[in-house]
């Protein structure tokens, strides 16, 4: 009996963690799709919530070089999907910014599965932040640098 509530406990606890990547990550391709990206709502949440999934099926207390080769993986699978993202049409690329943030909802994924709650609340918080801001405040001062530009 007590080995099916430790189950349903991690199971339970699994759950929990899927939802709170996916939740993090949603936020962030849903500003992504609101800008009309090529990659947005339905891309992000489900990079985060993949990558929180692959740590966690390593169990509670993973081997560290098990762990550390799916980060290996993880980093250079996620990079590839990211790469998707950007898009070059004669001189310009374009998608930079929300392939990184594909990557980066990697790293929400992989965080909330390593219990480090904090920093996967932190790195959507300055995504989020970064997609938002910076390219306003870019723009403002391009502006006041050429004003006939």
């Amino acid at each position: 009996m007590l080995d099916t509530l430790g189950n349903w406990h991690e199971i339970g606890k699994s759950f929990g963690q899927v939802a709170i990547a996916y939740l993090l990550t949603a936020v962030i391709g849903w500003d992504r799709e609101r800008e009309a990206h090529s990659t947005g709502v339905r891309t992000f949440p489900i990079v985060g919530m993949a990558s929180c999934g692959y740590l966690l099926i390593l169990g509670p207390q993973p081997d560290i070089a098990a762990q550390s080769r799916v980060l290996q993986g993880l980093i250079t699978g996620i990079g590839f999907v990211g790469g998707g993202a950007i898009l070059k049409e004669g001189a310009t690329v374009k998608g930079t910014a929300t392939a990184a943030s594909v990557w980066n909802a990697g790293v929400i994924g992989a965080s909330v599965a390593m219990d480090h709650y904090g920093i996967a609340i932190v790195l959507a918080a300055l995504n989020l932040l970064t997609l938002r801001a910076l390219l306003p405040l870019k723009n403002w001062v391009d502006r006041k640098r050429n004003p006939e530009g």
